[in-house]
């Protein structure tokens, strides 16, 4: 029975989970009978451990790899790399700086979620196992990015100043190299902290499970609730509020394909697509939207482009 902290059931029922390269690795350095089926073959093998559904490596029986999901990925970054430039543009915007930090650190996820899901790099290599390790450290530090935004939309200290950017950049950097530093632990097993999972079976890593599944989900939590008192109690605005609202649903749904949809599209795809791209899709849709909503509040009056006569 899998207890908490333990990736088996990811690995297993969600396909194209990034952080079960990690894993593989660790297990192969140990034991690779315990691999069956498609992960038995790592120059083939999918993401996951002995995935119910998996996507074979790209050049593997004519497999593109997760092709639907790389095209997406390429197309959010032109969409990203966009708002980078308009949010530049804002010169007297307040959270001006630390917004385009956050669209950056998302734009920085793409590439290695293009790559650590992509099935595109042959399983359990050195390789594939940093890049998915920069890929979770970078998820880290993303949401406290997104926490930061609405401790700096408070006002408590003057945004874009020293003030506000040093801890800005050090807790960035903190959950960042904390991150990696864990996942290449349980990957590589460095030292006795962090790995290997015990029972093996399990794919036990609660530091990691913490920073991968739990923060992201927590941060987002306290982020609406801290935007939701901003916008509603501060400003006394209800119309900048529907935007937080959709970008929060266009998470939550993201999130509920990737763990529930998945591997149902993957069994009805025969293994050629997964709902990741669906998921990336969302994902990207919700940061688009929270660019409004920051938009919206940091206007002087955005009242007006409804009344132009």
């Amino acid at each position: 029975m899998a207890k908490f902290g333990d990736f088996s059931v990811q690995c297993r029922q969600i396909p194209s989970y990034p952080w079960c390269n990690l894993f593989y690795r660790q297990i192969a350095d140990i034991s690779n009978t315990f691999f069956t089926s498609a992960s038995a073959d790592p120059k083939s093998a999918p993401v996951g451990v002995n995935p119910d559904c998996g996507i074979l490596k790209a050049g593997s029986d004519g497999s593109l790899g997760n092709i639907a999901n790389m095209i997406v990925c390429g197309l959010s970054m032109v969409f990203v790399l966009a708002l980078i430039m308009f949010s530049g543009r804002r010169k007297a915007a307040v959270g001006r700086v630390e917004i385009r930090i956050f669209l950056i650190l998302y734009f920085l996820t793409l590439p290695f979620q293009f790559l650590s899901t992509g099935a595109v790099l042959e399983q359990g290599t050195k390789a594939l196992v940093i890049l998915t390790a920069i890929h979770a450290g970078l998820v880290a530090a993303l949401f406290w990015g997104l926490v930061a935004n609405a401790l700096v939309a408070t006002q408590v200290v003057e945004d874009g100043t020293v003030s506000s950017l040093v801890p800005f950049y050090f807790f960035t950097v903190a959950f960042f190299v904390a991150t990696l530093y864990i996942s290449l632990d349980v990957a590589l097993h460095i030292t006795d902290v962090f790995g290997p999972s015990n029972p093996l079976s399990g794919l036990h890593s609660t530091p990691l499970f913490i920073l991968t599944s739990i923060w992201p989900g927590a941060a987002a939590l306290i982020y609406f609730g801290l935007m939701t008192y901003i916008v509603l109690a501060i400003l006394n605005e209800v119309r900048p509020m529907w935007y937080y609202i959709i970008s929060g649903i266009l998470f939550i749904l993201s999130q509920l394909d990737y763990f529930l949809l998945n591997k149902v599209i993957c069994n009805g795809a025969n293994a050629k697509v997964d709902g990741s791209f669906v998921a990336t899709i969302l994902e990207t849709a919700s940061v688009g939207v929270l660019y409004l909503a920051w938009r919206s509040i940091t206007e002087e009056s955005w009242d007006d482009d409804y009344y132009v006569s």
